[in-house]
């Protein structure tokens, strides 16, 4: 298996990141895809640590649509920060996350598409995936992805609608499922989840948040990506280790680590 969308650099796992790993590896995980904060030295550092524990993760490094502010004077800016920690980091594999949230009052909405424009422009430049963030921002989201396109990505922790799915496929997207598809409420994204062919589909954690059922409420690690493995085979009438690993494979073949 694979947690392809995980915040181990986070200070959270700081006191614990050895006993994490242990369990992640215990769980029959290959490695997970890390997501880093372009520009947070506190992060940078711990990802140097999760490496020294755990060789076999990549990272992916992005400006986060709620720290788009700190880039408003000059929002290619942005661009440069993630090209230059890509660049100082071997195992770095994509771009994000990044993309648009209108949920929250963090980053004015202009700033923040500007902001994503420059770094789906780099996604092009470097040819590396994108990991995209949509949040009661999907039209712009995808207008965006239209207009700077072609790029390969994933529409991580996928909550969106049917419509939203479609037109993440149809742009060649993976859409990448986590806790909240075991959550009893969570009936249209099992069904959503349910029509998403097989080989586009990716499966993640983003713990620390997002815990599945039985231990929602509770702090998240890689180890329980099994549990969302478990729900999508349950949805594609597959075995757990058939989709754990059909969605390894589209790991590999999205993010070639």
């Amino acid at each position: 298996m694979i947690d392809s969308h995980c915040h181990l650099a986070d200070e959270v796992f700081a006191a614990d990141l050895a006993a994490v790993v242990e369990r992640a590896r215990a769980a029959g995980l290959e490695r997970a895809l890390v997501i880093l904060a372009a520009g947070d030295e506190k992060e940078a550092a711990q990802a140097l640590r999760v490496e020294q524990l755990w060789p076999d993760v990549r990272f992916a490094v992005g400006v986060h649509p709620h720290q788009a502010q700190a880039f408003a004077d000059r929002p290619e800016r942005a661009a440069e920060v993630v090209r230059t920690q890509l660049h100082a980091t071997p195992a770095g594999r994509a771009i994000g996350e990044i993309g648009l949230d209108y949920h929250y009052d963090y980053s004015p909405p202009d700033v923040q598409k500007q902001v994503f424009r420059a770094q789906v422009r780099l996604a092009r430049e470097l040819d590396r995936p994108v990991v995209i963030h949509t949040r009661e921002a999907d039209e712009d989201t995808l207008a965006i992805l239209r207009e700077e396109g072609p790029v390969r990505g994933v529409l991580h922790c996928f909550t969106g609608t049917p419509d939203l799915a479609s037109a993440g496929l149809a742009l060649g997207f993976y859409i990448s499922l986590a806790g909240i598809v075991t959550f009893p409420k969570a009936v249209e994204l099992r069904e959503t989840a349910r029509g998403v062919p097989v080989d586009r589909l990716l499966v993640e954690t983003d713990s620390p948040f997002l815990a599945p059922v039985p231990n929602r409420g509770k702090r998240n690690e890689p180890a329980q990506v099994a549990l969302v493995v478990a729900a999508l085979a349950a949805l594609h009438g597959l075995a757990p280790a058939d989709l754990a690993a059909r969605t390894k494979a589209n790991f590999h073949t999205l993010f070639r680590p």
